[in-house]
């Protein structure tokens, strides 16, 4: 306490208090005061976001963190497991010659490893769920919430909730009736055995089937999905569906051992005082009195499935087939097949007796088999439809373009163009909007993509090889993908060009007639690395750029598949901004050197100097001969003049006036072809 009236606890993130010179004696002055400060402590530190998690405990799980999320698919598979494991208890009673029943001891054994292992998951999950954090429910108005880490009020919590279903799932109670209880027990082991078994594996069967959901609705809340993959999620539901099928083949085995025991205890009341329902147990097969007994019954013609003295119903292909007396695996798969078919079938091919519970029996197996199946049906339809989605949407789209261009009839050129490019945009992208789908990701998260997708193939523009790694990463953030197939114009000349191709792959034509000038007709390749459209880097870099779009001054086709990338005009306008930051003569030489407007031009410069020099030199050279023609002397007058040199006469004198006329208009020559505007790299003084 200060002079103020006040009290200043800390603590530190761990939840320890950071103690003060004379503060001892305060505190033991104002008690009330202290508790205050110790409910302002438990409230603080009780709750954490998910960022800070780690950094304040750490035996309390995140229930959004990545271990619980692995551990909770490995306990779906150990609960899979698990409910796969207790219906094979009901194999236990097997059926001997002797018209006895007793127990398989080397699958009891094998039963009780399995199970055990089994439910050390359960009680592992049980100590987990004590360990984890649980989101606050007045945190979540906005975000993910915050965690409450205060290990009391998550054992609180979990107390009050669900921990008494997964205390009864994880009791090993096979075990320990199998093993203790039931060769304890007054009377026939293997009646005690048939019904304790039943009564006990359904009784846990329940909240261990029911435990299966809450834990899938985790996962999909954590991951979106319970499987990775559609082929996945079909199999995960076609093996619940075989769940259900093994759950009632196991079932109708025990009730069939039933149904045959209760045929001979029928007949056996017909046979006392001389027949016992004790021999029925195979530990009193050798019993005198049972044997005795048996050599004088007519038991197994009485309980014979081919009688008819008493009504096995739908169990009569147990007995009929020796399934209650076949080895184990013959049987289990015996019984998983009569399972399968009749919950497919709804069971339709039932034939009941009039026991009230065996037509409970069937009506389960037919209202089962209704939701089973349709569960199954629309769920497998679901995932495998989800894996052909696209194409089934592309093929919808290319059914109504067929129909659109049936209707306007299109000539069967266009026709086929249009269906070139839908296969072949089909095949690049697989029906995946790249552009829709960068568009719903962060800022950060979409430059990275496509900094993987374009730099490289940025890289090898060589109008790019001179910039930074900021300046490439802005400008992969405006590439724009292009896909064009052959005989596509992607311009034309004296069309506004509204964007600068970079070709990735693929060969397009370029040529020019200069404006439609009679006689003239340059045409070039451009290939991989090159770019089209540098008319519209000249009107961006332009630091007073017009609103009108500069005209093409070339036509561009394409002559194979291509794939490119495309500035805009307004994107372009940033990436001019880039290059006036370089302001180098090396990148002006570039751009000159690969425009193809810049090398026509250049080229048609070339060939009208050339042309020049050869007519210079020509004239030069006729100017030679004159002169020596002139400096001979005049032939004698008795001397016929031969007509050849009358001939080269006349020739020099026409061609000096050739020449004469040719230096007066050769000084205004210099192109037939227009000089590109110069592209202004400088930096804005202003």
């Amino acid at each position: 306490m200060n002079g103020d009236g006040m009290v200043k606890l800390k603590y530190n993130i761990n939840g320890t208090k950071i103690s003060e010179p004379g503060t001892e004696r305060v505190e033991s002055k104002l008690p009330a005061t202290t508790r205050r400060g110790k409910l302002l402590k438990a409230k603080v530190l009780s709750r954490v976001f998910s960022e800070d998690f780690e950094r304040v405990k750490k035996k309390i799980l995140d229930p959004r963190g990545p271990v619980i999320r692995r551990w909770n698919k490995i306990f779906l598979v150990a609960c899979l497991v698990s409910l796969f494991v207790d219906p094979l208890f009901f194999y236990l009673p097997i059926v001997k010659k002797d018209v006895c029943i007793d127990i398989g001891i080397p699958l009891e054994v094998i039963l009780t490893m399995v199970r055990s292992l089994a439910d050390a998951f359960y009680i592992v999950q049980i100590f987990i769920r004590f360990r984890t954090a649980y989101v606050a429910p007045p945190s979540r108005v906005f975000g993910r919430g915050e965690l409450v880490i205060d290990s009391g009020k998550i054992a609180s919590r979990y107390l009050k909730k669900s921990f008494w279903i997964d205390l009864l799932a994880a009791l090993p109670l096979p075990q320990v009736l199998i093993w203790i209880i039931i060769p304890n027990l007054n009377g026939s082991t293997m009646m005690n055995t048939k019904n304790m078994l039943r009564f006990i594996i359904i009784f846990q069967y329940l909240p261990r089937l029911f435990l299966i959901f809450p834990l899938s609705s985790q996962i999909v809340n954590a991951t979106g999905v319970v499987t990775e993959t559609a082929w996945a999620g079909a199999a995960y539901n076609l093996m619940l569906y075989m769940l259900a099928s093994h759950v009632l083949g196991a079932c109708w085995y025990l009730l069939s051992i039933e149904r045959q025991e209760a045929c001979w205890k029928t007949a056996c009341d017909l046979e006392e005082p001389y027949c016992q329902y004790k021999y029925f147990d195979c530990n009193k097969v050798k019993d005198p009195g049972r044997l005795t007994w048996f050599n004088s019954s007519n038991i197994t013609s009485l309980c014979s499935p081919s009688s008819s003295s008493y009504p096995f119903g739908i169990y009569g292909d147990g007995l009929e087939f020796n399934v209650t007396t076949a080895p184990f695996f013959n049987k289990y798969f015996y019984c998983l097949w009569w399972g399968l078919r009749n919950l497919s079938s709804l069971g339709q091919n039932l034939s009941t007796s009039t026991y009230a519970g065996e037509i409970i029996f069937a009506i389960i197996i037919a209202t089962l088999g209704l939701v089973l199946f349709a569960l199954l049906i629309g769920n497998m339809q679901t995932y495998l439809q989800s894996t052909t989605v696209r194409l089934e949407e592309w093929r919808i789209k290319r059914t109504d373009t067929e129909q659109w261009m049936r209707h306007r009839q299109l000539p069967p050129e266009l026709r086929q163009s249009i269906r070139k490019y839908d296969q072949y945009k089909w095949l690049a992208t697989r029906g995946v909007d790249e552009e829709a789908l960068l568009e719903g990701l962060p800022l950060d998260l979409r430059r990275d993509i496509k900094r993987h997708l374009c730099l490289d193939l940025v890289r090898r523009v060589p109008l790019f090889d001179q910039m930074d790694e900021r300046m490439l990463d802005a400008i992969c953030e405006r590439l724009k993908p292009a896909l064009c197939t052959e005989g596509t114009y992607l311009v034309r000349e004296g069309d506004p060009v509204n964007e600068m191709l970079f070709i990735i792959r693929g060969h397009l034509d370029s040529y020019t007639t200069n404006g439609g000038r009679t006689g003239f007709f340059n045409s070039c390749r451009i290939g991989p690395g090159d770019f089209c459209g540098e008319e519209l880097l000249t009107w961006a870099l332009d630091p007073r750029p017009s609103v009108v779009l500069p005209s093409s001054t070339r036509t561009v086709k394409a002559i194979s598949e291509v794939e490119a990338f495309a500035l805009r005009a307004e994107d372009l306008k940033f990436v001019a901004a880039q290059f006036r930051r370089l302001h180098s003569k090396q990148l002006r030489h570039k751009f000159r050197f690969y425009s193809h407007q810049w090398r026509t031009w250049a080229a048609c410069f070339v060939q009208a100097a050339w042309r020049r020099f050869k007519k210079r030199k020509e004239a030069a050279k006729l100017r030679a001969m004159e002169d020596l023609m002139v400096a001979e002397p005049e032939p004698e007058p008795t001397k016929p003049v031969s007509g050849l040199a009358i001939y080269a006469a006349k020739l020099a004198a026409s061609t000096r006036r050739g020449i004469n006329m040719h230096s007066e208009s050769d000084t205004g020559v210099v192109s037939p072809l227009q000089k590109p505007a110069e592209p202004d790299f400088s930096v804005d003084e202003e």
